[in-house]
């Protein structure tokens, strides 16, 4: 066997000067966002030390930072965290899982699409905080219903999009499969699923985002820890360091779920 060896391309003074330009571009801009948000809280901490603002409805940075602090302190952060962590990880799982298998099945089934379509669109339509209550009765007061409650948030638009983009696939790549004696389910899966992954990993930036709304209006309504707990513990006892402290580690949340999707699918584009 005779090896291959891989030499590398020189670079050319245009694509050095290219790349140059690029990352100065990229870290301008995450210097102006880091300035920005320096500027932003250093108003916020000077309005409410001046008295421009009241600091007890509207609080303060060194106020966060200081609750912050307590909750690390006494591990609440951990435990009210953790099951927020918990319940949007298995909620967008499930999301991926069941759209992926419930799109599938209304591409391989024409005759279930037509039928079924009218109704996803109306599900996905339907404002979810109106089935809290539904699922509270149904369900009880619990993990299980908050869980519920993320799925249902995102489940329903993730079907719709993943079908679209399936039947949006080259239908011609489809035909070759079929004129080498395919049938349905190698076009599926030699054609469909492949071409797809890029829409998957979008929908599922989509998803992670949707699912954490979906665990925090359950929390809201059937949950006695995790961070929409705190929110409205926080607003009905007027803490309001708490609220916004819960409100910002939400935001951290999922910044670093979508970051992590977002990494995912740039690995898959510089591979393939």
């Amino acid at each position: 066997m005779t090896k291959r060896t891989h030499e590398t391309t020189p670079v050319s003074p245009q694509q050095e000067n290219f790349l140059r330009t690029h990352h100065r571009h990229h870290h301008k801009i995450a210097l102006g966002r880091f300035f920005l948000l320096l500027l932003f809280l250093g108003l916020w901490e000077t309005a409410a030390r001046l008295g421009w603002i009241d600091s007890f409805f509207f609080s303060s940075p060194s106020g966060i930072a200081k609750y912050f602090g307590q909750m690390l302190a006494d591990h609440s952060f951990f435990a009210h965290t953790g099951v927020t962590l918990f319940e949007t990880i298995a909620s967008f799982f499930l999301v991926t899982v069941l759209s992926l298998l419930a799109a599938t099945l209304l591409w391989y089934q024409n005759s279930l699409s037509e039928v079924l379509e009218p109704y996803l669109v109306v599900l996905n339509a339907l404002p979810k905080s109106a089935l809290a209550p539904l699922l509270i009765v149904w369900l009880g007061t619990g993990t299980n219903t908050i869980i519920v409650a993320g799925i249902s948030v995102a489940v329903f638009g993730s079907v719709i999009s993943l079908y679209t983009g399936f039947c949006q696939v080259d239908p011609e790549m489809c035909k070759l499969i079929y004129t080498l004696g395919g049938n349905r389910k190698d076009a599926l899966v030699k054609v469909i699923l492949p071409s797809s992954i890029p829409l998957i990993l979008s929908s599922m930036k989509v998803n992670i985002g949707l699912a954490l709304v979906g665990v925090i209006i359950g929390e809201f309504l059937a949950a006695r820890r995790g961070l929409g707990y705190l929110i409205i513990y926080g607003s009905q006892v007027f803490q309001l360091n708490m609220v916004i402290t819960s409100i910002i580690i939400l935001c951290v949340i999922a910044m670093i779920f979508y970051k992590l999707i977002q990494s995912a699918e740039h690995y898959y584009k510089k591979k393939y």
